[in-house]
């Protein structure tokens, strides 16, 4: 059954100011990203970033662009990245609450499309897919890291039906890294890069439009 935005959205704004708190599980594989990502960023970029969450990623790779686009559908997640971009003095940063859902009636186009830890969360990716590629430029990429599922152990895969049933957990899709490449592929996306630090964890994949 499909979930209402406005539920996906009261579990995020709920859930807010402890997923601020809460330590990257992994930071070394995440620095990692954060690394292969600024070899695709140069100074005269436009970026925007879906899913932005507290806006972390967001402001760590606003010295290397020109201006990043920030939204998420929370809008507690937004108030505390505002904060944290104003205590960072970091000005070229623009958050805004907003889902997918409004890359279809923007006509922005941009050099770099992040989307992490979010891909997953969403019930018609390949319609996202679609809105992403007509938002980048020519030769313009995008760089995501998705929970691949269907890849996962067995235990975790049972575990998240149940922790859904008592709020714990949003919406997530079961799939693995193989499908989600051949959904980017089918959008047009060409893969460059693709990197899975071990088992149940993140598929990280940079992709292309083609020039």
């Amino acid at each position: 059954m499909p979930v209402s935005k406005t539920k996906t959205k009261q579990f995020w704004d709920k859930i807010a100011e402890k997923y601020a708190r809460d330590p990257i599980s992994d930071p070394e594989s995440y620095q990692i990203k954060l690394d292969i990502t600024r070899e695709y960023l140069h100074p005269d970029m436009r970026v925007l970033e879906l899913g932005c969450g507290t806006g972390t990623t967001a402001l760590y790779h606003a010295p290397a662009v020109d201006r990043i686009d920030a939204w998420d559908l929370s809008d507690n997640m937004i108030a505390i990245a505002e904060r944290k971009a104003k205590d960072a003095a970091i000005c070229n940063v623009h958050f805004r609450q907003g889902d997918v859902g409004a890359l279809a009636g923007t006509n922005e186009l941009y050099d770099v499309v992040m989307a992490h830890s979010l891909l997953h969360l969403l019930e018609h990716r390949e319609r996202v897919f679609d809105s992403i590629f007509t938002a980048l430029k020519p030769g313009g990429v995008l760089v995501s890291s998705t929970a691949c599922l269907a890849d996962f152990s067995w235990y975790i895969r049972t575990a998240i039906p149940a922790m859904q049933m008592i709020g714990k957990a949003p919406y997530v899709g079961s799939f693995t890294q193989e499908q989600l490449i051949a959904e980017m592929a089918q959008a047009g996306f060409s893969i460059v890069h693709q990197w899975c630090p071990g088992r149940n964890k993140a598929a990280f994949l940079v992709a292309t439009k083609a020039a």
